[in-house]
């Protein structure tokens, strides 16, 4: 919910110096470093030696870090690119809470992102904190949070950048920043992409239905921003257009959608005071087919248009000292949205409601000795369902090397409008809504310990966390030519496991590695749809001045694709590298290529097997202009 908003754009109460001006500040790392959490952190360095043209699959180098299938926002339906962290996927949902610049980019009506709205090249910092060790996280936030941030301004810039690659890949960008009498900034950035995609459907079973899964979207964002004293402010919109043919003749969806927000910070009194506001709004549509016998024919069933709005606005405080600090804040959201469908050969199905939440929270942190002790209580009203108390508590010991922590949680994740009201088909699988679905709830204890020399770093963390009314597609009926599947609360579940990160650094070389182990099972025995048991990463390279060159691997082991655990998706490792020269003071060369070997990753089944993406590459450059 929006608290967490404004601990990712809050600031500590120290003032601000008028120079450099900053359009986002923040106080997310010192409450992550206050809180009892595993926290991984990307900066701009980072995110340019990971390839992926959009920011999820950069991300998918942080081991837990997946959508709902697979595939990635280069070929994935919008409505499967819901994030999971530590194996709580399970349908296209986030499970995870996504802010850029301090405002939720997860969808009003489904909850899951739109990566193709976010340029990796303009986020200077990524943080992911897992799980719920702070009340001040609401809805979504039961796997974790991931903040966005994007770089400041320059005080007059200009670029234009062109990348080219295999599968028809076209990408074109550009923007303009300046400062103005010190005080303003203004900026603006746009990003085009069109690719030709590739077969989902593998070669041995593809038919005359068959076409290529692409994209072609639009992106842009304007921002301006004011810094004075101890007063700063910043409005912001952005906009998408997007388009996607879905793997057959007749299955295609488009998206718009956009946002707007203001935020505003005023230190005093020894006190930080931050208020944010914003409104959203969006439209996913869809055609729907059912395939025939041997993909030879195909049959148009329905057509969909899903608009959808949200308003939001939240306040914080903020207090601190050397030993203690203490925030508190109150949000609130209104989400609406409605599911139009033109079935054929004849009919109409309308679905759609709305959605009001609020919350109330305050955290305390307060350091005795070698011990630093955090303590929240947030008050959650999901909407339809009985408030929900959100309580947290943690402690950490440890010196300027080391530091050891514990913490326990409660959390929640209330079903989204898309699961309560819209239904879909992908191929032959039938995915009906259910508007009484109940909102998921989360308890979760976690230990871990960090440690950190001059050259490396290294940490481990064990996590349980019991579910109760997990929402997941339940399956109803399976045959090969039709499965029918329900969104139902399946009962309790539970996920157990450690993960482990280590990174090592000496001058220019580098290496890190990262592991996850995720056992997650209904109490019933079954593992939960999407949620392999092993997750690792691998990434290497050499970075220095003008020069970054890196690859790396992400393996994945077998997971299922439904709840009966009858469609088994076998485990995948594949390879993947990016290089990056600066040519001059002005221009830069780079290219990446993914899954280098070209390995089939199946991602799915509708029954028929569907693929993840093959190898794909690039290369392009980029021009400052002035």
């Amino acid at each position: 919910m929006l608290a967490s908003s404004l601990l990712a754009i809050g600031q500590s109460p120290a003032p601000p110096a008028p120079e450099p001006l900053r359009t986002t500040v923040t106080v997310t790392a010192a409450v992550a470093a206050e809180a009892a959490a595993h926290t991984t952190l990307l900066d701009a360095r980072r995110l340019e030696v990971l390839p992926g043209v959009n920011l999820d699959d950069r991300l998918r180098m942080v081991p837990g870090f997946t959508l709902f299938r697979r595939t990635s926002s280069i070929s994935a339906n919008p409505t499967t690119q819901g994030v999971s962290l530590r194996g709580l996927g399970s349908t296209g949902a986030s499970r995870t809470l996504v802010l850029w610049d301090g405002v939720p980019v997860n969808s009003p009506f489904g909850g899951w992102v739109f990566w193709t709205r976010l340029d990796p090249e303009l986020v200077e910092r990524v943080e992911v904190v897992r799980g719920a060790p702070t009340s001040a996280f609401g809805d979504k936030s039961m796997g974790g949070t991931i903040s966005l941030f994007s770089r400041d301004p320059a005080a007059r810039a200009a670029w234009l950048g062109y990348e080219g690659g295999n599968a028809g890949t076209h990408q074109l960008s550009g923007g303009a920043e300046a400062r103005a009498g010190g005080s303003w900034a203004l900026g603006g950035s746009v990003r085009a992409l069109h690719t030709d995609g590739f077969f989902i459907v593998p070669p041995e079973t593809r038919g005359a239905v068959d076409t290529r899964a692409n994209v072609r979207f639009t992106a842009g964002v304007l921002r301006a921003s004011f810094a004075r004293g101890s007063q700063r402010a910043s409005l912001r919109a952005d906009a998408l257009a997007e388009e996607r043919d879905n793997g057959t003749w007749l299955t295609r969806n488009s998206t718009s959608a956009g946002t707007v927000s203001a935020n505003f910070w005023q230190l005093a009194g020894g006190s930080a005071w931050n208020a944010l506001a914003w409104h959203a709004r969006e439209e996913y549509r869809a055609t729907f087919s059912a395939i025939g016998a041997g993909r030879q024919t195909e049959r148009l069933t329905s057509r969909q248009s899903v608009p959808a709005d949200a308003t939001g606005g939240a306040l914080l405080w903020q207090r601190s000292a050397p030993r203690w600090s203490v925030l508190a804040g109150a949000d609130a959201v209104h989400a609406w949205g409605e599911s139009r469908e033109t079935l054929f050969p004849a009919g109409f199905r309308v679905g759609g409601g709305s959605q009001t939440q609020y919350g109330l929270f305050g955290q305390l942190s307060l350091e005795t000795g070698p011990l630093r002790w955090t303590a929240g209580l947030r008050r959650h009203d999901p909407g339809a369902a009985a408030a929900f108390w959100m309580p947290s508590a943690g402690v950490t010991a440890g010196a300027e090397r080391w530091r050891a922590r514990l913490s326990a949680y409660r959390a929640l994740r209330a079903p989204t409008l898309n699961e309560l009201y819209r239904d879909f088909r992908a191929g032959n699988a039938v995915t009906l809504a259910n508007p009484a679905l109940k909102p998921e709830a989360l308890r979760g204890v976690e230990a871990g310990f960090d440690r950190s020399g001059a050259r490396w770093r290294l940490s481990i963390t064990g996590f349980h966390n019991t579910l109760a009314d997990l929402i997941t597609n339940v399956t109803i009926s399976a045959t090969p030519q039709l499965i029918t599947r329900q969104r139902g609360n399946a009962g309790a579940a539970r996920v157990r496991g450690a993960e482990a990160s280590a990174a090592w650094r000496a001058g220019a070389v580098f290496a890190e590695a990262a592991w996850l182990l995720a056992d997650a099972r209904f109490t019933t025995g079954e593992r939960i749809p999407q949620t392999p048991r092993h997750q690792g990463t691998f990434l290497a390279g050499w970075q220095r001045g003008a020069t970054s060159v890196a690859a790396g691997l992400r393996a994945s082991a077998a997971q299922f694709e439904d709840d009966r655990n009858l469609f088994l998706l076998p485990g995948f490792a594949v390879w993947q590298a990016a290089l990056r020269q600066r040519m001059t003071g002005r221009v830069e060369l780079h290219a990446a290529v993914e899954n280098a070997a070209n390995r089939r990753v199946i991602a799915g089944y509708s029954p028929t097997p569907l693929l993840g993406s093959p190898r794909l590459w690039r290369a392009g450059l980029r021009w400052r202009l002035f």
